[in-house]
């Protein structure tokens, strides 16, 4: 359940009216440019947007577009699904980026630290990084797609399948619930032509494309019903839209069979359901696993299409969300032993898949333009901040590496922003990694500089007031509530600027609760909607977990807590959230 917050009155407070400059003569007609104009350098980098999604990638073809496309088309159908077309959506939206083949996508360094998946065999695909970041969630995996390999071949080996050897598999068989007066055309994202593999060797395409939707279905569960979910239900949820077919407008279909699966499930044989109904399968430590995401899809299939099963799937779930521990939820299912066997019937046959049909103007086609080569600079280091700027709590050797690369990282960027002086936001990008590494004085020194160029620049006043929060924390305790009340005025000017900027609202709040100072309720009001614009974020949740536990509000602290706590991923907010609600079960 998601909170609706009214408009803050004094850090909502409308900008005065700015004087108008005087009209230009109607009579004179003004064209051309200076003759001094400099050209803006341009990137290889594009970006497509739509309602819900913005899709980054090095290229200008057709499939970025298609892409974003068919994303904004999932959550069309997702909408569907889950009763929420036409529904206020105030939510941010999902950042995707397509990176190179494999190795560009490692040297990146994209570690996954609030989201995992599996844990699945060594065999499989890791090249997917998701993280639901304080001010919207992004999503990024190789531009080409891979292979799970089965069996090892003679001859050079490559992860990689190239997008231009795709070829359409034609539709796949399965129990019309819809019908339809025509066939689909083949879809652009089936298995690739593997006829290049080598002698002996086994393998099964796992697209980009699947991934992405895979990955999409998950983030749209975890933004409009945001709850404790089991890991293994959401990785069966992302299998069962991996396969979406979305190419023609106006059809959709969702539920297909994984290329590949009886393949998979041969190889793989069958795991056991009580291991993943109790949570053991996490920290399995079999030298051999056998869960894989085709087993994901196949229960999670099972319990999404079968009338029989979706009231103790609903019963499940709800007992997952309210906290309730593994045994106590299993019940839910009732006989274990029928479910197992249930689930093994769609092994070797036709499984149910949906086609929908809809007007295709309810899915907006996207819009492309080409990045500058600063707006490219700025996606890239963006991206990277998030894994980079986590550092181990545990003191030890992993800790010493990501401090390493956190210090290269960002001496790197401090560069690449010494190339691009008057791109603020660059400028700007550096400010924030610095306010948070601890380098508060040269974070006020980089929104200094921004300001004098654009003194109302929304970043700039929040990186100035954020940096002054932590001068005025860690400042003489005589002069600290003057120097909170002075960094407040920048934030708010920051949250008057863009309305709609989530990272003011919560640094207005962070200014009261990292200072030790009773929150007032216009702050908390703040943190409330910052909640509501990414309610993904564990961050977040748990600063409003906590605000609501300090003001005896235990249900709406549970509410707030439980995802983190109970949810599918081991984020590091995940151990405050449990220490909370055990406190408040006392």
């Amino acid at each position: 359940m998601r909170w609706s917050v009214a408009l803050m009155l004094a850090l909502l407070a409308p900008l005065p009216a700015l004087a108008q400059k005087a009209a230009p003569d109607p009579g004179i007609v003004v064209e051309g440019q200076r003759g001094n104009a400099r050209p803006i350098p341009m990137s290889d980098w594009y970006v497509a947007e739509t309602p819900h999604v913005l899709v980054y990638a090095k290229s200008n073809d057709k499939r970025i577009v298609r892409i974003a496309h068919n994303l904004e088309k999932l959550h069309f159908l997702l909408s569907m699904l889950f009763n929420r077309v036409d529904e206020e959506d105030d939510t941010a939206k999902l950042r995707v980026t397509l990176i190179g083949d494999s190795a560009d996508f490692g040297k990146l360094g994209l570690a996954n630290i609030r989201w995992q998946q599996g844990p699945y065999p060594r065999q499989f695909p890791t090249m997917l990084y998701y993280d639901p970041r304080e001010d919207g969630a992004v999503l990024a995996t190789s531009y080409t797609d891979q292979k799970i390999m089965l069996e090892q071949g003679q001859g050079p080996q490559s992860a990689d399948l190239e997008p231009a050897r795709e070829k359409g598999s034609g539709a796949q068989q399965g129990n019309e619930r819809l019908s339809i007066p025509s066939v689909l055309d083949p879809p652009a994202n089936s298995a690739p032509d593997l006829n290049f593999l080598t002698l002996g060797e086994e393998a099964v395409a796992m697209t980009a494309e699947g991934r992405l939707y895979a990955g999409f279905a998950q983030h749209y569960l975890l933004t409009y019903f945001p709850a404790a979910y089991p890991r293994w239900y959401l990785d069966g949820i992302g299998e069962i839209f991996s396969t979406v077919k979305a190419d023609q407008d106006g059809v959709i279909e969702y539920g297909h069979q994984p290329e590949g699966f009886r393949a998979v499930t041969e190889k793989f044989g069958n795991y056991p359901i009580q291991k993943l109904l109790d949570g053991t399968y996490l920290t399995e430590t079999n030298v051999r696993p056998r869960w894989t995401p085709y087993r994901a899809w196949q229960l999670a299939h099972l319990l999404f299409f079968s009338d029989e099963w979706k009231e103790p799937l609903h019963n499940y779930l709800a007992a997952v969300a309210r906290g309730a521990p593994p045994a106590e939820a299993m019940t839910a299912f009732g006989d274990l032993e029928a479910l197992r066997k249930e689930a093994n019937r769609y092994y070797g046959r036709k499984a149910p898949y949906e086609r929908l049909i809809y007007p295709a103007d309810r899915a907006i086609a996207p819009l492309m333009r080409q990045l500058n080569r600063s707006e490219a600079a700025y996606v890239e280091g963006k991206l990277e901040m998030g894994a980079r700027l986590e550092i181990p709590a545990e003191p030890g050797a992993a800790r010493d590496r990501a401090i390493r690369a956190r210090d290269a990282w960002l001496a790197d960027q401090r560069a690449t922003a010494a190339r691009y002086p008057t791109d603020l936001e660059y400028q700007l990008l550096v400010a924030e990694a610095d306010c948070r590494t601890g380098h508060d004085a040269e974070c006020l020194a980089i929104a200094e500089r921004v300001l004098a160029l654009s003194p109302e620049r929304s970043g700039a006043l929040l990186w100035k007031g954020v940096a002054l929060t932590h001068l005025a924390i860690q400042g003489p305790q005589s002069q600290r509530k003057a120097k909170l009340r002075e960094a407040r005025t920048h934030i708010v000017r920051a949250n008057r600027a863009d309305t709609e900027a989530v990272l003011p609202l919560i640094a207005f709040y962070r200014s009261y609760a990292d200072a030790g100072e009773p929150v007032p309720d216009m702050a908390l009001q703040g943190l409330m909607k910052a909640c509501d614009i990414v309610p993904s974020s564990p961050t977040t949740r748990l600063m409003l977990g906590e605000e609501l536990a300090r003001r005896g509000d235990v249900t709406g602290a549970r509410r707030a807590l439980l995802p983190v706590a109970a949810g599918a991923y081991d984020s590091p907010e995940r151990a405050r959230a449990q220490a909370v609600l055990a406190r408040l079960s006392h």
